[in-house]
């Protein structure tokens, strides 16, 4: 027994969470001794043959083992020069995405997150957000459900990063899967490329058309979803669809960074109906007479605001290019 609580608490503090009663336990629920050994073992990257002669399990019992913690969301493969070698999850992130996804998840499973995220998850994210040099993530503007008045450019275009990629999967809202505190549509995580071909060879992905991706993030901007993906010039692997209470790095602006439009609004055309308000999730907007003000200290240009305005008076301005940051 004092092994495999040593086997558990080491696999916590792999993924940066030493002395995590939770989430070693979450290990312990998931993986099995031989298996836990085995997770220990993947890293660096290594061939089956390396793994069994690293831990001394036959090597058969090793690619079964492989192809069980896989489906689970713990091991990820790299193929190259003909070798496909193993990897076990690197950061708590991966973890929480990757082992909230599986398909039919277990309550218990559930409930073990929930109480990480309840419990733990913010003292980690923000030790998380003091190391990183620059926002991971950064908002994208709507330009699916509406015609912009706005230029928006190929690499802040979802329908561009769509076009472009090679292979594309949804899966479900890891943040959502785990909390539950909305009814917004679940199954809304746009997976592109290697991203997708994961998703779709683990089982937790549905392989889409461009037309069917489209189609999501369409309900994702009419159901008031923020879009978020990689804060670079080339294209990211995900584009995430997030809501304001599910959300696990909602607000923090250290990981999140706005995109690089402004709401504006024109007072001529406003009505002050107050539809933009009920929209906007970062509290950016609020009435003035008989129209709304933005305020720029607060407005994170998603653009969900342009989406239902009845007298068309919001636009996109590019205000912000520092917040562009290059690959």
């Amino acid at each position: 027994m004092m092994e495999q609580t040593s086997l558990y608490e080491q696999l916590a503090e792999s993924v940066g969470a030493p002395g995590s009663s939770t989430i070693a336990e979450i290990f312990r629920f998931l993986a099995e001794e031989n298996e836990a050994r085995i997770l220990l073992a993947a890293s660096p990257p290594a061939t089956v043959e390396e793994i069994a002669r690293k831990t001394g399990i036959p090597e058969d019992e090793v690619e079964k083992r492989l192809d069980s913690l896989f489906q689970k969301g713990l091991i990820f493969k790299s193929r190259k020069e003909g070798l496909t070698r193993y990897y076990r999850v690197r950061h708590m992130v991966q973890f929480h995405d990757a082992t909230s996804v599986v398909k039919d998840p277990s309550p218990k499973l559930t409930a073990l997150w929930k109480q990480y995220m309840a419990e733990e998850w913010a003292g980690y994210r923000e030790k998380l957000v003091k190391a990183l040099p620059q926002p991971r993530l950064r908002v994208i503007p709507v330009n699916v459900s509406i015609t912009p008045q706005t230029q928006i450019l190929a690499f802040d275009d979802v329908k561009n990063l769509i076009d472009e990629a090679r292979t594309i999967a949804v899966t479900n809202c890891a943040c959502r899967a785990v909390e539950h505190k909305c009814e917004k549509p679940l199954e809304v995580c746009i997976q592109l490329n290697r991203s997708a071909d994961y998703a779709i060879e683990r089982g937790t992905g549905r392989k889409l058309n461009k037309e069917e991706a489209i189609q999501i993030l369409r309900l994702c901007e009419e159901e008031g979803l923020v879009h978020c993906g990689s804060n670079q010039r080339a294209p990211g692997h995900v584009i995430c669809n997030c809501c304001d209470c599910c959300c696990m790095f909602w607000g923090h602006m250290k990981y999140v960074s706005p995109s690089r439009f402004q709401a504006t609004v024109d007072s001529e055309l406003c009505s002050g109906c107050g539809t933009c308000l009920e929209r906007c999730h970062f509290g950016a907007i609020r009435t003035e007479g008989d129209t709304v003000l933005v305020n720029p200290e607060k407005c994170m240009g998603c653009g969900l605001c342009l989406v239902t305005c009845p007298e068309e008076a919001i636009i996109l301005k590019e205000t912000r290019p520092e917040h562009f940051v290059p690959a």
